[in-house]
């Protein structure tokens, strides 16, 4: 499990200077090159002012040290260090806040460091009182100074730590103190100067594999003074930086080491790790060139916390271009024939061979040449490459995409619901077939020979009309089409029974109102609109509502005869009509009273006269018989 720490950054979110009580987040990204793909455990540890205030471990490149509120003791230099298998690096200070001031004192912890080592230092400002803002400072003589920025609230005097880093030679230190007097910033007298040397051994080595010719000599010396515990590797790429495809190349990077133990070589790429070796001072990465190996070698010498690389330009010359892979047709007709033909420009002496990529992704071999002519099927669609081969050089060509296509069936239109009928007021969904051809294919939607709708799928499509009216004329029909050369295939013409529901149902009767007893009555039930046949219904008001009469007619209305009306048939009746719209209209109800016959009323006058008669001429005799 080779890897490499290439940086380490630190910054802050929403920025580095927030308002009191504002959140603000302290996020630590590690950019690492892994040489395979494997897991990699993350320690990060976040620093403010050289103090510990947030540590994780993650699988993830990034951690983030969250402050819901800021406050002025959040005030400081933040700085995050990443271990990881054993490697550590740490990045740059980041000033988030800064408050500030006399003369400081500056004291080094060490007089002489190594290179990978850290320089602590310690700043006082004896006479003011916290919080104090101090700044260090590193002063090369090869390089820009670098400062750092540290906030004390509680104390009078803080520390920091430089790392030695490569090329280090002899440093000076200095500090200066800030700190704000009502609203008004007060700035220190810098300190004493503070001198700090990188010490080493000097060694002096024989190359074997590096030779300085000096001219004025007749013989070949080499030596060398180091003050680090490695020097800067060398890289050299053989035979030569600018080479053809197809050569060997040999990429080798090398170093001197005070101590062999726990270095390591590591070879990148565009952060790709090619090679790497342990406790070795020389690394060797040999391939068969190609244009793709062509850009910048970076040779990286890590040990502990110190790290030198050295990069290296490679330019690899192209031997022969690309192929490019030509088709007779990109859409065929199936059972037609294919021409594929692989060339390469201003280049002939080459091995080709046409290949197929299947649906998973793997390559079919087809045929070792140039060309290839062949009667193609629907199966035969997919994705065509050809591949030259020059020198051991495999080059292959951009892919092109070969459709075969089958013509499409007559299609078939029908009525999603089944049957061709729609009521009135209600969408209408058609649905167009081809049950044959290679998708995707083209619907087109007619109404009364007017296109109402093109749609683009696969086997079928569907059509809603919600425009339905009762005296559309013409039916519907559908086509179909695709990429074959057949052309356009045309279903049958699909006429709709337009359903107009029942509208305004009535009821009536003669007589009206009033029946005899024993005599007829007609019922008469009528509806203003609807299409037939209509099912008409004649109901009488009971606690359930008896069905007296039942009929279905291809008429408007229908006349029911009601024969021997009988004084149980009085009570309210009332009818429903219904057709295949599914919707019962009811009329209002009438009410029936059967009343006695002109007969029935004399008989019962006369049994009912006759008693008075008796009695008056009874009377009448009684009052004569008592007179005489």
């Amino acid at each position: 499990q080779v890897f490499t720490i290439n940086t380490v950054e630190i910054k802050a979110q929403p920025s580095a200077k927030v308002k009191n009580g504002s959140p603000m987040s302290i996020i630590c990204q590690a950019d690492i090159s892994k040489k395979n793909d494997f897991q990699l455990r993350h320690n990060f540890t976040i620093f403010k002012n050289g103090k510990l205030v947030f540590m994780i471990t993650s699988d993830k490149g990034e951690a983030r040290y969250g402050i819901p509120m800021a406050r002025s003791s959040d005030t400081g230099d933040y700085e995050c260090t990443v271990e990881a298998g054993g490697k550590m690096k740490s990045s740059n200070s980041l000033h988030v806040w800064v408050t500030g001031m006399t003369k400081p004192i500056l004291t080094a912890e060490k007089k002489e460091v190594l290179e990978g080592e850290v320089v602590k230092l310690r700043c006082e400002l004896p006479e003011e009182e916290p919080p104090l803002t101090f700044f260090f400072r590193k002063i090369n003589m090869n390089s820009t100074p670098k400062e750092k920025h540290v906030s004390e609230l509680y104390r009078n005097f803080s520390t920091t730590e430089f790392a030695v880093e490569d090329g280090d030679n002899i440093l000076h230190f200095d500090c200066f103190g800030r700190r704000y007097v009502n609203l008004e910033l007060e700035t220190s007298e810098p300190s004493n100067r503070t001198l700090v040397t990188v010490k080493g051994k000097c060694l002096c080595l024989l190359f074997f594999f590096l030779h300085i010719k000096i001219k004025r000599l007749d013989h070949d010396f080499l030596m060398y003074s180091l003050a680090e515990p490695f020097i800067k590797p060398t890289l050299i790429a053989k035979p030569s930086r600018n080479i053809t495809e197809g050569d060997r190349m040999q990429i080798e990077c090398s170093t001197v080491v005070a101590q062999i133990r726990g270095i390591e070589i590591i070879l990148q790429k565009n952060k790709t790790i090619l090679n790497s070796v342990h406790d070795e001072k020389h690394l060797k990465y040999s391939t068969v060139a190609t244009v793709e190996d062509s850009g910048e070698y970076l040779c990286k010498v890590e040990q502990g916390r110190a790290t030198k690389m050295t990069k290296l330009n490679v330019v690899v010359a192209e031997l022969f271009p690309k192929p490019v892979l030509t088709a007779s047709a990109f859409r065929v007709d199936e059972n037609k024939e294919l021409t594929l033909s692989c060339s390469i420009s201003g280049f002939r002496k080459a091995n080709f061979s046409i290949l197929r990529r299947n649906s998973n992704g793997d390559l079919q071999w087809l045929k070792n040449s140039r060309n290839l002519t062949m009667r193609v099927y629907v199966n035969n669609t997919g994705s065509y490459i050809c591949k030259a081969e020059v020198k051991g050089i495999v080059k292959e060509s951009k892919p092109i995409r070969i459709n075969v296509y089958a013509p499409v069936s007559k299609p078939t239109l029908s009525v999603v619901s089944g049957l061709p009928e729609v009521v009135l007021g209600k969408p209408l969904w058609l649905i167009c077939r081809s049950v044959m051809g290679t998708p995707p294919i083209t619907f087109t939607f007619y109404k009364g020979g007017e296109v109402k709708k093109i749609v683009v799928n696969s086997t079928y499509a569907t059509f809603l009309d919600e425009n339905i009216r009762q005296n559309d004329i013409g039916g519907y029909k559908c086509d179909a089409r695709n990429h074959h050369s057949s052309g356009m295939k045309t279903s049958n013409v699909l006429n709709i029974t337009v359903i107009v529901p029942i509208r305004n149902a009535s009821l009536g009767s003669s007589p009206y109102g009033e029946v005899e007893d024993g005599s007829d009555a007609l019922f008469l039930c009528t509806v203003k609109e609807g299409s037939w046949p209509i099912h008409f219904k004649i109901f009488k008001k009971t606690d359930r509502d008896d069905l007296v009469y039942e009929t279905s007619e291809n008429a408007d209305r229908i006349l029911w005869h009601k024969k021997v009306m009988k004084r149980e048939d009085t009570g309210t009746y009332y009818c429903i009509a219904s057709n295949r719209a599914n919707v019962d209209v009811k009329s209002q109800p009438i009410t029936i009273n059967v009343i006695l016959a002109a007969w029935q009323k004399g008989v019962i006058a006369v049994f009912f006269l006759i008693p008075i008669a008796g009695a008056i001429a009874l009377t009448l005799w009684w009052f004569l018989f008592k007179k005489k």
